[in-house]
Order: C-alpha cells, then sequence, then structure tokens
C-alpha cells in the first residue's frame, strides 16, 4: 500500500500525527513544507495527502491543486487552525477530500483517512472504466466488465504514476494503443508529446530514421535536419507498437536509450540527451523470438518491467455487446440517427462472432451498419459479419445438419444442438432395432415412456 503524504511545519505536531498515522497501520512520509511536498508528490504516488492549511512558501492549497495535477483522483485531507473554516470551504471547491480543524482529533481524523483510502481504492479499480472520469479528466475510456479487463485497467493505473516501462501484450486489435494512451494521460507527462510509431508499417531501412532523426546531408535527398520521435517525444510518452518487428541493430540502439538516456542523429556525430519514457506492444511471442535470435533477450527485460495483458474480444463474454452499444452510441451521435437500436438477432450474431479482428473489427462493423441500415434497427445482416456456424470438418461427421441454424444467444443455440443431437441418436437406434421402440428404448439408457415423449417432441411419430 501507498504511504500517506503528512506535510506539516510544526516538527512536534507532525512528530504526534506520525506516530498517530503508524499506530493506525498507515506508511507515513513526511514534508516540511509546500514546496518539498509539491516535490514529494511529483516524484510517487500516494495513498493519500494531509496537509496543513497555513504553509511557509507554498501554502496547502498549492499541495491541493499540485497534488490533483499529478494524480486526479489522490485524495487531500487539510488541517485548518481555528477561524479559517472558510478558507477550508475554499479548499473544499478546490478538489480537497475534507477539512479538520486543530487542535487535532484524532479518532475523527482516523475515520476521515479511512473513508478517503477506501474511496481512493474504488476510484482506481474503477477509473479507465467509468465514463464520467474518462471525460472530467480527459483519457480514453477501456470498456469492459470481464475481470481480465478490470485487472489490466487496475495494472494500468498503478504503473502510470511511474517512469516504468510497460509492454502490451495482445492480439491485433484488442486496444493495446488505447492503453498506452491512458498511460500517458494518468502520468505526470500528460501535458507533454504522446509519439506512436507502427515499426510494421515502415520499411526497415527508414526505420532508424523515423526514430532516431537525420542531420542534413547524412544521405541523398537529406536536405534539412529532421527530428525522430525519439526526439519528439521529449519530457512525454513514445510508443512502439509492434516492437517485435524492430530489427536487431535498431533493438541495439534502442537499448541504449533506456539505459543511458542518449542517442545519436542518422549521419551526426553528437550525443543528444533524451528524457522520454518508452512503452511498447507487441502481438509477437518475444520469448520465441528470443530463441530465434531475432530479438535481444536484455532489450526484452528493459521493455517488459511491467507487462499488461489485454485478452481477445472473444473471451471477453458480454463485454462485446457493452462494446457495440458504446460504439453505436459513438455512431448514433456522429451520424445524427439517435433512433438506431440492435434487434434481438443482431445482438445474437454479435456474441456468437469470434471476433479476429477484435474490437477494431467490432467498431468498423458498427460504423458500417449505422452508415448503410435505412430505417431504425439493426439486423444481423446490416452487421455484416460472417455466419457463426463452423467448417463441416470442425464437427463430428453426420451429427448436425447442414442447415442447422449456429446465430443466437449460447443457451439457444445449445438447446438446438442438444435437439439435434437427440434426433440423430434416436433415429439410429429405432433404425438398429428395426424401429421396435422398446429394444431402441433400452439401446438409448431411457425408459420406454421416454422413448415416447421424445419421438413426439422431435416430430419422429412417422
Amino acid at each position: 500500500m501507498e504511504p500517506v503524504l503528512l506535510v506539516e511545519d510544526k516538527h512536534e505536531l507532525r512528530a504526534m500525527l506520525r506516530k498517530a498515522l503508524e499506530r493506525s497501520g498507515y506508511d507515513v512520509e513526511e514534508a516540511p513544507d509546500g514546496q518539498a511536498a509539491i516535490d514529494k508528490v511529483r516524484s510517487r504516488r500516494y495513498l493519500l495527502v494531509l496537509s496543513d492549511l497555513k504553509l511557509p512558501g507554498h501554502s496547502g492549497i498549492d499541495v491541493l491543486r499540485e497534488a490533483r495535477r499529478a494524480e486526479p483522483t489522490l485524495p487531500v485531507i487539510l488541517v485548518t487552525a481555528y477561524g479559517s473554516v472558510e478558507e477550508a470551504v475554499t479548499a473544499m471547491k478546490e478538489g480537497a477530500f475534507d477539512f479538520i480543524q486543530k487542535p487535532v482529533d484524532l479518532d475523527h481524523l482516523n475515520l476521515l483517512l479511512e473513508r478517503a483510502a477506501k474511496q481512493q481504492e474504488l476510484l482506481r479499480e474503477n477509473l479507465l472504466l467509468r465514463e464520467e472520469f474518462a471525460e472530467r479528466y480527459g483519457f480514453p475510456r477501456i470498456v469492459g466488465e470481464h475481470p481480465a479487463m478490470k485487472e489490466a485497467s487496475v495494472l494500468t493505473q498503478r504503473v502510470a504514476g511511474t517512469d516504468s516501462t510497460v509492454l502490451l501484450l495482445g492480439e491485433s486489435g484488442t486496444g493495446k494503443e488505447l492503453f498506452a494512451r491512458a498511460i500517458h494521460h494518468l502520468s505526470r507527462r500528460a501535458s507533454q508529446p504522446f509519439i506512436a510509431l507502427n515499426c510494421a508499417a515502415i520499411p526497415e531501412g527508414l526505420v532508424e530514421n523515423e526514430l532516431f532523426g537525420h542531420e542534413r546531408g547524412a544521405y541523398t535527398g537529406a536536405g534539412a535536419r529532421k527530428l525522430g520521435k525519439i526526439e519528439l517525444a521529449h519530457r512525454g510518452t513514445l510508443f512502439l507498437d509492434e516492437a517485435g518487428e524492430l530489427p536487431l541493430a535498431i533493438q541495439t540502439k534502442l537499448l541504449r536509450v533506456l539505459e543511458e538516456k542518449k542517442f545519436v542523429r542518422v549521419g551526426g556525430t553528437q550525443e543528444i540527451e533524451v528524457n522520454v519514457r518508452i512503452l511498447t506492444a507487441t502481438n509477437k511471442d518475444l520469448q520465441a523470438a528470443i530463441a530465434e535470435k531475432a530479438f535481444r533477450e536484455d532489450l526484452y527485460f528493459r521493455i517488459s518491467a511491467v507487462p499488461i495483458t489485454i485478452p481477445p474480444l472473444r473471451e471477453r463474454g458480454q463485454d462485446v455487446l457493452l462494446l457495440a452499444d458504446h460504439f453505436l452510441e459513438k455512431f448514433k451521435r456522429e451520424f445524427r440517427k439517435p433512433e438506431l437500436a440492435f434487434t434481438d438477432s443482431a445482438r445474437g450474431r454479435l456474441q456468437t462472432y469470434s471476433w479476429p479482428g477484435n474490437v477494431r473489427e467490432l467498431q468498423n462493423a458498427v460504423e458500417r451498419a449505422a452508415i448503410l441500415v435505412t430505417g431504425a434497427e439493426i439486423g444481423p445482416e446490416a452487421l455484416q459479419i460472417p455466419s457463426a456456424k463452423p467448417a463441416q470438418d470442425e464437427l463430428p461427421e453426420g451429427m448436425l445438419e447442414e442447415a442447422f441454424l449456429w446465430e443466437g444467444p449460447l443457451e439457444e443455440v445449445s438447446q438446438r444442438a442438444i435437439a439435434h443431437v437427440e434426433r440423430f441418436k434416436i433415429q439410429n437406434a429405432l433404425r438398429e432395432s428395426k424401429w421396435n421402440k422398446t429394444r431402441a428404448a433400452e439401446r438409448l439408457g431411457v425408459s420406454y415412456k421416454t422413448l415416447l415423449t421424445k419421438i413426439r417432441i422431435l416430430g419422429l411419430e412417422n
């Protein structure tokens, strides 16, 4: 658990509050003035901040504002002297969690700390998944209720406040860049550039130039100096998508940037220092690439300080419908078609399709349907996605008829499949028993009465 930051200029009161906090089970870091507190909230994450309102230099209000900039959900409790309630109310309007008056009632303080810590935990769990926070703080919203997505969201929030490298793992189209942007927007670098580079989309001979830039005259046609993506991301974040496609020679140079924070432009001799956080993503098995000598093991360990796995859409259950509804709301506004809605059969098709292109494919399908549909209802045909029917060689021979309907919710499709299997088994047993129902029931291991009921339900009387 992160520590509490205690900000108090009076040594005796600070020592007393520290002992009280530690007795309640909190780790504590101290700051004797506003500037020290501001430096600390810029450098690491805290569970909450407990600060005096009147401080030498920067005030408690300044600490509050900087804490909110560093982490929008960070609770700040202000300690006020008698008679400064108006200032405390002003602080509440600035976003303070609460205030407490001197002399400090330790029991009341403990209740406030417990409530603030619990709220912080809940906010961190749900931050990226809740639309109101995305709108308020300007970072991308990640839609999903599946436990794997919640785990990825929590990891994203925990690592965002650090400068650690993050390796985002997942299939193409799962939203790895969305998570990278969320990390950037939740970090202290949020006001600085976010630069993205798809390593697989650049010819191998141009990757070095794109990353490191070049000096004038570095090669034929280089008429002017060009800044590379690393330099453009100075003080901000560089996101390398499909990092597994980087040529080995470039991997070596990238490793130096990570270790020494220095690089040289193509055709140059001067070392350039850079302050950049590097996030990477891949859909490749980098361990296999290392075994094949196609990826440097030392670079792998440098870029994967915190690995975050984004699950494929087919493994996210009801998230498919949540995402479909989310995209539909967006396109209803964009195309001015407020009446659009999915039919039940369309929702069934959305659930049963395997989505090899993941979230990107789903968004494209919903956008296409919203554009092309002429009425208010979006049916399965408007989605223009392949049928959920498996290939014939994926089925036991003869078990299901060619015309079996695979669309619909799982329970409905399962019931249809059971009916097909029962029909197949009963017809075989009747043929093998020369239509003697008593012997057929014995073969099937059911009672004669059960068999008659099944025959009637399945329409096999004739």
